[in-house]
């Protein structure tokens, strides 16, 4: 079987967002690791202002994806908000917990479509949450 899980790449606060969506997922970390846990003979490929920021964090969401990031170290680097061309796609199987994902993960953001029935079938919305990632929350509602 094949997966595809998506990996965030954020500009120092990655900590901040990975544990905002802990708490809206409600779940735990499979790993959490910082700069500084890199083994000695691997950190001198990292910068010492680096230690305290995220390495590379995983958070499971299902069986099948797990959300997973780290913080950028690349000076060359300027800017991470670059998120206009892809969105993070989620689908429940309840109004209730679509309606709950959708309130949380636009708390301090932006609800670009509230949740609605859809013409093609779904109740769906779509937000770019505080930390300026887009979301799309659906629900067949064939089967709802």
């Amino acid at each position: 079987m094949t997966t595809l899980n998506p990996y965030l790449v954020f500009k120092g606060n990655c900590s901040e967002a990975f544990h905002f969506y802990k708490s809206v997922f409600a779940v735990e970390f499979n790993y959490i690791g910082k700069y500084k846990d890199i083994p000695p003979s691997d950190k001198k490929l990292f910068p010492p202002e680096a230690d305290e920021k995220i390495m590379h964090v995983s958070l499971p969401l299902s069986a099948e994806t797990i959300l997973m990031g780290c913080d950028s170290v690349d000076p060359e680097v300027e800017d991470h908000s670059s998120t206009k061309n892809f969105s993070l796609s989620i689908t429940t199987d309840r109004r209730e917990e679509a309606d709950r994902l959708f309130s949380e993960l636009s708390s301090d953001g932006l609800a670009k479509m509230p949740m609605e029935n859809t013409f093609w079938g779904s109740y769906f919305g779509t937000l770019t949450d505080k930390f300026g990632i887009n979301w799309m929350i659906s629900v067949d509602t064939k089967i709802d």
